[in-house]
């Protein structure tokens, strides 16, 4: 995959570009990434590619010629290429959009600063716009450099393991379950003795209890969407069980029951 960042400030890609995954997605000639500078496509002088809003108020607005210009010449780089806003006011990015994505050849990101850009730039230019959550950063380049990143781990052979991006949190619908590495016990804490155990189908329900345990606590609103499978329901049926045992339990013999005492 192709991936085009337009920016104001390229050099913030050039570490991005030089660690780590995406480091080794390029080496594999598995992604390319290009950070144009918006800059070479503004006119005067002093290219400058903001001015003061129409209307006044606070802050400055990103002009549409240079960035217009910037997008063209994107797009003659690579023409079928889908062109992305990061923008507060975009769709909200998450595992499913990343894997949505992943499908396209080749991926504009136009990185906006200050108060955000010329709107009509939308209307002829953008093709979709991406929100990375609900607030506001000083500009696109992190939003974009998350978007490339989570695409990039989709595609095989970047991880190394062909199943590691399948396991991950949000990749089922639910969050991963725990991880422990050596040492066996740290500040008097041991790893869950079935993970010692070599017993694979052991150590496999435990990762699904706990996915699903993690789950129930912290992210719930994942599960009153995705459809559960037959070992998943039969999972959450045995902890309701048991926890209604334990309400009944206290029910008969807490100190708010009939026979408590005072």
């Amino acid at each position: 995959m192709k991936f085009i960042a337009l920016t104001i400030f390229p050099e913030l890609f050039a570490s991005f570009r030089e660690h780590g995954i995406i480091r080794r997605a390029i080496q594999r000639n598995l992604i390319s990434l290009e950070a144009v500078n918006i800059r070479d496509f503004a006119s005067g002088k002093h290219r400058v590619t903001d001015d003061r809003p129409y209307g006044g108020g606070c802050g400055m607005v990103m002009k549409p010629e240079p960035l217009a210009a910037a997008l063209r010449a994107a797009r003659g780089m690579a023409p079928s290429a889908t062109a992305v806003l990061l923008s507060p006011q975009g769709r909200k990015f998450n595992q499913a959009m990343a894997r949505e994505l992943k499908s396209v050849q080749s991926m504009v990101l136009l990185c906006g600063r200050y108060e955000g850009i010329d709107d009509r730039i939308l209307h002829d230019h953008v093709d979709l716009e991406v929100s990375i959550g609900d607030y506001v950063l000083t500009g696109g380049e992190l939003p974009a450099m998350i978007v490339i990143e989570a695409i990039t781990r989709l595609i095989p052979g970047a991880l190394g393991g062909e199943s590691s991006a399948d396991n991950e949190s949000f990749s089922n619908g639910v969050l991963d379950c725990g991880h422990f590495t050596r040492p066996p016990e740290f500040e008097g804490q041991s790893p869950p003795g079935v993970l010692l155990s070599g017993d694979h189908r052991k150590i496999e329900q435990w990762r699904l209890e706990s996915s699903l345990i993690r789950t129930v606590l912290k992210r719930k609103d994942l599960l009153e969407t995705r459809a559960l499978s037959r070992e998943e329901i039969e999972i959450l049926k045995n902890w309701h069980n048991d926890i209604e045992k334990i309400i009944r339990a206290q029910s008969s013999s807490g100190p708010d029951s009939p026979s408590g005492t005072e």
